[in-house]
């Protein structure tokens, strides 16, 4: 029998891409709202209850909406919206994050997924934190660029329209008021007491992010160099299909691009630097692992079936 999936803002950037994920495959079926009724709550509640597992791709409001109209206890639920990433009740969506978090996924009925920028800082920060090489007190820098896709579909247009202001060939910071969506989620599944400095990006580039974390080895609560560091994210991810730790050191061209990752749902991660600092640095696709490949992941555990099923490494 299908699994019968339902995607409540399929419409958006995120929900396309889960769309384009599952349209090949024949052990789910996708349920259909009429354009014209995808904003009528009547409606929504009934492919909401019809579905075995809902994707919310919506914004954050909507989302608890959507939560709100379904009352079928046998309905699963992947949020793709930030509304409930660190909410009482609700699995993070990162199966890598620590031991025991696949198998708290497998067995959820309600699933947040995790933020894009968000991925690529746990990913290097939270193995730090449980190693000891940083302490839960440790107060961490990130910076972070990601390709315009990220920032949903005004921005697509903004960055697609042929008059476009200038501004848009350059990079430009953002969330200069260190309040970024992301943040909660970063420093609580981090283990962390104090919220990241974390300066975002956005660049003139469609898919793709790297994000950084920059250390004085002094500083750590348990000095390492690259090479230590390199070989703990090996044994730390050991096994796992979607993450690759690279071999420590610079690129050998000495660059590091974010947008070589484009169009796969892995992520990378680099220890670079010498002496007394260091760079980390995890690229991903902000689409991919940071978003729609992400949530179809968690589907993947959520159904027992193979982890990789639709996926592109």
């Amino acid at each position: 029998m299908k699994t019968k999936i339902f995607i409540d803002g399929r419409e958006g950037t995120t929900g396309l891409q889960i769309e384009e994920r599952l349209s090949c495959r024949e052990d789910v079926e996708l349920l259909r709202i009429d354009e014209d009724k995808r904003k009528d709550a009547e409606e929504r509640r009934k492919f909401l209850n019809a579905a075995d597992l809902v994707f919310l791709c919506l914004p954050d409001a909507a989302a608890k909406e959507a939560v709100s109209l379904v009352d079928n206890p046998k309905t699963r639920i992947i949020d793709a919206s930030t509304a409930h990433r660190v909410a009482p009740g609700w699995v993070y969506g990162f199966p890598e994050l620590e031991k025991g978090q696949r198998e708290k996924i497998a067995a959820a009925g309600r699933v947040a997924n995790p933020g894009c920028y968000a991925t690529g800082f746990l990913a290097l920060a939270k193995p730090l934190v449980a190693g000891g090489f940083l302490s839960p007190e440790s107060l961490v820098s990130v910076h972070a660029l990601s390709g315009y896709t990220g920032a949903g579909k005004k921005a697509i247009a903004q960055y697609g329209a042929p008059d476009r202001d200038p501004e848009l060939d350059s990079p430009r910071l953002y969330g200069l008021g260190l309040s970024h969506k992301h943040l909660p989620e970063m420093a609580a599944y981090a283990g962390l007491t104090h919220k990241p400095l974390f300066n975002p990006m956005i660049c003139d580039f469609p898919q793709g992010m790297t994000v950084s974390i920059p250390l004085f080895v002094s500083q750590m609560a348990k000095q390492a160099g690259p090479d230590a560091l390199g070989a703990y994210y090996e044994e730390y991810y050991a096994g796992e299909p979607f993450i690759r730790v690279q071999p420590a050191g610079a690129p050998e061209s000495g660059f590091l691009g974010a947008n070589n990752l484009a169009g796969r749902d892995s992520l990378e991660i680099f220890v670079c630097g010498s002496g007394e600092q260091l760079t980390l640095v995890s690229r991903l696709d902000n689409l991919g692992k940071g978003a729609s490949g992400a949530a179809v992941q968690n589907l993947n555990i959520m159904l027992g079936c193979p982890e990789t099923t639709g996926l592109t490494l």
